[in-house]
């Protein structure tokens, strides 16, 4: 499966039960850094180098650390109605090369979807723990790391986030921008570098094309959404339309309806019969075919990051005598491992967009983490906007 990471979001006004804006109440914002060098050496936490030592305490500890915490937990894969809270699991200990993380928030992902439903390429078996994104206060180290120290906030992937700890590679723990609050750096290790991944080392955008950008109000589409127009594309989104004066505001040069059969007929319309050069695809199903449409034959590129709507088929034949267009498959797992290079790129590129405030902080649409199951379920109905994220 692709990256499938997206389509949050609608931030609802506050109510009791029901999703609010985040307010300060995590504390003063983090001191950060380059924001990308940490990422550069990028690992999963689960990969280990050589002969492994046994076991050994944690090399710091800053604070007082619980021995038991909350997490959720997926216990089917018929959806996340069957995402349950569980108490006393067990606070993990970081080992070597890793740190333990109080988790400040998570972040709620389609691919979080994707996993509870069974349709995420080798994904978990229940009963697992829930989530792989979160953003928090380094509490503790294992051997052999250097940085970051505790008291640092940073953020990046783990198994099992949707929990109030979580043990991180020191080397893939991003430090939360200075200025930035904890919470709005969710999406920084997710998000944004499948949108720029998506359109600058895969999709190669320059200046002057036309990008067509799916699920405009969610996480991974208003970071696609935002590059594409620094990079000077005009872009055209598609948005349910209840959201479409919140993509028009965003920069959007044109939204289409997301729900429309005609969707690639109204592109070669706004492109005068030529076509886009640029499709981010994140839709699949029945969308699937009408992306591939979209995009300008021979020269076109259409990126493929996710399946929301579920697979769908290309054969060869329909790239020899329909959709004569290069289709190019984005998972950034893959990424890491297979090409680091362009991935340490990627990594670059956000630190200096950071740099240049062009990638700003933005408040998430937060849930109690007992909500975890509402959050993933709304979600899923695209009755969201914007990042989302459980508070523990």
């Amino acid at each position: 499966m692709a990256t499938d990471v997206d389509n949050p979001s609608a931030a609802g006004a506050a109510q009791v039960g029901g999703p609010w804006r985040v307010s300060h109440r995590h504390g003063p914002a983090a001191a950060g850094g380059p924001a990308a060098d940490s990422f550069l050496r990028w690992r999963r936490s689960s990969c280990r180098y050589g002969r492994e030592p046994a076991a050994k305490p944690p090399k710091r500890r800053a604070v007082s650390i619980p021995a038991t915490m909350r997490a959720l937990e997926q216990t089917t894969l018929k959806g996340p109605q069957d995402m349950r809270l569980i108490t006393g699991v067990p606070v993990p200990e970081p080992g070597r090369g890793e740190v333990l993380i109080r988790v400040v928030a998570a972040g709620v992902n389609f691919a979080d979807v994707s996993k509870a439903c069974g349709t995420f390429g080798d994904g978990p078996q229940p009963p697992y723990r829930a989530g792989f994104e979160a953003v928090g206060e380094v509490v503790a180290t294992g051997e052999a790391v250097t940085g970051p120290a505790p008291g640092t906030y940073v953020t990046g992937v783990g198994d099992g986030a949707f929990a109030e700890y979580l043990v991180l590679p020191a080397a893939a723990a991003m430090p939360v921008p200075a200025g930035w609050r904890a919470e709005q750096a969710l999406g920084l290790a997710v998000n944004w570098p499948t949108a720029l991944a998506a359109l600058k080392p895969l999709g190669r955008v320059a200046a002057g094309e036309t990008v067509v950008v799916p699920a405009a109000a969610g996480a991974t589409g208003r970071a696609a959404l935002t590059l594409a127009k620094h990079y000077g594309a005009t872009v055209v989104a598609t948005a349910s339309p209840a959201k479409h004066e919140t993509v028009l505001a965003l920069g959007a040069d044109h939204v289409l309806d997301s729900r429309d059969g005609d969707f690639a007929a109204e592109v070669r319309r706004l492109t005068g019969g030529a076509g886009a050069d640029v499709v981010l695809e994140s839709a699949g199903g029945a969308a699937f075919a009408e992306s591939l449409a979209a995009a300008k034959p021979v020269t076109g590129r259409v990126v493929v990051y996710g399946l929301a709507g579920g697979e769908a088929s290309l054969t060869n034949w329909e790239l020899v005598y329909r959709h004569q267009v290069q289709v190019i498959g984005l998972n950034i797992g893959t990424l890491i491992r297979s090409a680091p290079a362009i991935f340490g790129e990627v990594m670059g590129e956000l630190a200096a967009l950071i740099a240049a405030g062009v990638v700003g902080p933005a408040e998430p649409v937060a849930y109690e983490l007992a909500e975890g199951s509402r959050a993933l379920a709304d979600l899923a109905a695209r009755a969201t906007v914007g990042k989302v994220a459980l508070l523990p």
